[in-house]
């Protein structure tokens, strides 16, 4: 795989049967890295060969694997709250068994970091909810450890005072975060600069993407994804604020349709808004310097 430069510009892209095409896709844009989600209908048997064959063959390095589950809708905050990660208690088990299947496609590929959207972590260590997901996320974090993975949370559900806490309380060495800025803007959860620096040391991975924050008078709406540049995020001091906390890993790019978007059709749009991820590719290689 490539030898990536610090702060190289990658894409973040669903997988399926068809990798030939998604890899050479990215590719066609000038990258050479990126993330690799995997939905819940994704069968994964057999998979793990294909993909690093062809991983090998393209030149092309993943910097993280993303599970996505079956069930999970972005369509608002109750929906998000009732039916994203581990936090519905009637998917969990099946949630699990899946996480492990991305695991060890992930160590199968050789990518050193295994991502995923947890859900709302509660704020109160007595919710109900709070101790099973602590003990799932340890039990995860621990077949991360066997497999020589990073297991990290995805940013945004939750303030950044929130997630550390979540993070001390799993008491996991391999436990980290994948930071996205928009998200924390579009759950209305954390100004996301200062965010960063406040749980910078433990950001392994990034997503760079961009949105507006919700209407104060739709209190359960979701704000508003916008191309790289025209949000609120402010991508300037987002890639300033990562050179001061000395993250070197990859900007990679995610550009959703909408964020409630049914999850299996994410793979098919991620490369339809081709000209907004060139012009993303630009403001970045701009920024990084």
């Amino acid at each position: 795989m490539a030898t990536l430069r610090p702060l190289e510009v990658g894409l973040m892209f669903w997988g399926d049967h068809e990798p030939l095409k998604m890899i050479r896709a990215v590719k066609a844009l000038g990258l050479r890295c990126g993330h690799l989600g995997f939905t819940g209908a994704v069968p994964l048997t057999g998979l793990g060969d294909v993909y690093r064959k062809a991983l090998a063959d393209e030149d092309l390095t993943i910097t993280a694997v993303f599970a996505a589950y079956d069930g999970e809708s972005y369509a608002d905050i109750p929906t998000v709250q009732s039916t994203v990660g581990f936090i519905p208690p009637a998917t969990r088990e099946a949630r699990e068994k899946r996480t492990y299947e991305v695991i060890d496609m992930t160590a199968a590929i050789g990518v050193p970091i295994f991502a995923c959207h947890i859900g709302f972590v509660p704020e109160d260590h007595a919710a109900p909810d709070y101790a099973p997901v602590r003990d799932m996320v340890r039990r995860i974090c621990d077949y991360c450890a066997g497999k020589g993975v990073t297991f990290a949370l995805e940013t945004g559900q939750e303030p950044a005072e929130t997630l550390l806490h979540f993070l001390e309380d799993v008491a996991r060495p391999n436990l980290k975060l994948n930071f996205d800025p928009a998200n924390l803007i579009l759950y209305g959860t954390s100004e996301p600069i200062s965010a960063l620096k406040l749980v910078g040391k433990q950001v392994v991975s990034v997503h760079c993407k961009d949105g507006n924050w919700p209407d104060k008078s739709k209190p359960e709406s979701l704000g508003t994804e916008m191309p790289l540049g025209e949000g609120s995020v402010g991508m300037g001091a987002f890639v300033d604020t990562l050179k001061e906390i000395g993250y070197t890993g990859a900007l990679t790019i995610e550009r959703e349709v909408s964020l409630d978007q049914d999850m299996d059709d994410r793979h098919q749009a991620k490369l339809s808004h081709v000209e907004d991820i060139q012009k993303a590719v630009t403001l970045l290689e701009t920024l990084r310097g």
